[in-house]
């Protein structure tokens, strides 16, 4: 283990075979895994924590997928959408508080039209704030509007890279045009975000290490790595779920083959685990996207069960994670976060 672990922290290298076997390692032996991820981390990126403000505007969606609460067929959900002035007035809010960047995020939602979408980010560009997109697959041409309007990032997750597996649990989706977005978006200008869930059904460590090299081989500026969490209202249910360890260890081989990105300590793996976030955090993750949403808005967004500080307000959160990144010795960020890639002739 601690071969390859040296391997992968001096070349950034690893075949799917050694993935597949640091991700065998009982949990209970990889203090040493994480030890070499943060290191990288630190080498890379830095102490800084950057802090996305997540504004989740539309549980709508149009899309069916069987491990998700938003799915359409799911009529259980309490629907919702913002108006234009509420996400630019929530923006408006998270600059105030000191955000740089905003991410807004949202359901498939057919209803935000490529006008209204311009407007909400030509607005928010105001507020001198990097933008970032979650809003899933567009077209080239929506993609390229909201680029030209001022957005920066998009976040589009893979999910698993196993084609059979998204087939059965994506359905009426394409995996290709999946790839299709990552490229288009690409090409656009966009730092381009992805990620897996870790846990579905049918998933194998095989599956996962596949993940990491696809991550690899797109160069990806973020990657966003959650466990799987069962939803009751949805096919999927009675399923086992991920685990914080399993996932914990997919973020963190992430960073030794992609050393200079940005990957978010994700708030799925802080309702497993009551400090997974700063665990995360000091495992290789450098980004936190605390939730500026406001009202009760932040308890509909249930895409699964248990979702940290719904009840909360956008400046406890603040106050929360800011305290906590102080506590682990790190400091809050005051520039946009965007990457710096670092030449490959440095690895």
């Amino acid at each position: 283990m601690e071969k390859l672990l040296k391997k992968a922290e001096e070349t950034h290298e690893l075949t799917k075979e050694e993935i597949v076997s640091l991700l065998e390692f009982p949990f209970t032996f990889n203090s040493s895994l994480f030890i070499h991820s943060d290191r990288v981390r630190k080498k890379y990126v830095g102490d800084e924590v950057h802090l996305r403000g997540l504004i989740e505007f539309s549980n709508y969606c149009k899309q069916n997928c069987l491990y998700c609460g938003f799915r359409r067929d799911n009529k259980n959900a309490t629907r919702y959408r913002l108006t234009e002035e509420q996400i630019i007035g929530f923006a408006k809010d998270a600059a105030e508080q000191g955000y740089k960047t905003v991410v807004l995020q949202s359901g498939e939602d057919p209803y935000y039209t490529i006008d209204k979408m311009k407007h909400i980010i030509s607005e928010i560009k105001k507020f001198d704030l990097a933008i970032t997109l979650s809003i899933g697959e567009k077209t080239f041409e929506e993609y390229e509007a909201y680029k030209d309007a001022g957005a920066n990032r998009f976040l589009i997750r893979i999910e698993t890279t196993d084609k059979h597996l998204y087939t059965k649990l994506d359905p009426d989706m394409d995996w290709q045009n999946r790839l299709k977005c990552l490229d288009n978006l690409r090409e656009l200008g966009y730092e381009v975000g992805t990620g897996c869930l870790v846990g579905l059904p049918e998933q194998t460590l095989d599956s996962l290490a596949e993940d990491i090299l696809f991550f690899k081989k797109i160069n990806a500026d973020m990657i966003g790595i959650g466990p799987f969490i069962p939803n009751a209202n949805t096919p999927l249910k009675d399923a086992l779920g991920g685990t914080f360890e399993l996932a914990l260890k997919v973020m963190a081989i992430t960073r030794l083959l992609l050393p200079d990105i940005n990957i978010p300590a994700t708030t799925a793996m802080e309702t497993l685990n009551p400090n997974g976030r700063l665990i995360a955090l000091q495992s290789g993750a450098n980004v936190v996207m605390p939730n500026v949403t406001q009202g009760d808005y932040r308890k509909f967004y249930e895409i699964y069960p248990g979702k940290i500080c719904v009840n909360d307000t956008p400046t406890k959160c603040r106050g929360c994670i800011t305290n906590k990144i102080k506590s682990i010795n790190r400091s809050i960020s005051t520039d946009y976060g965007f990457r710096r890639k670092i030449s490959k002739n440095c690895f």
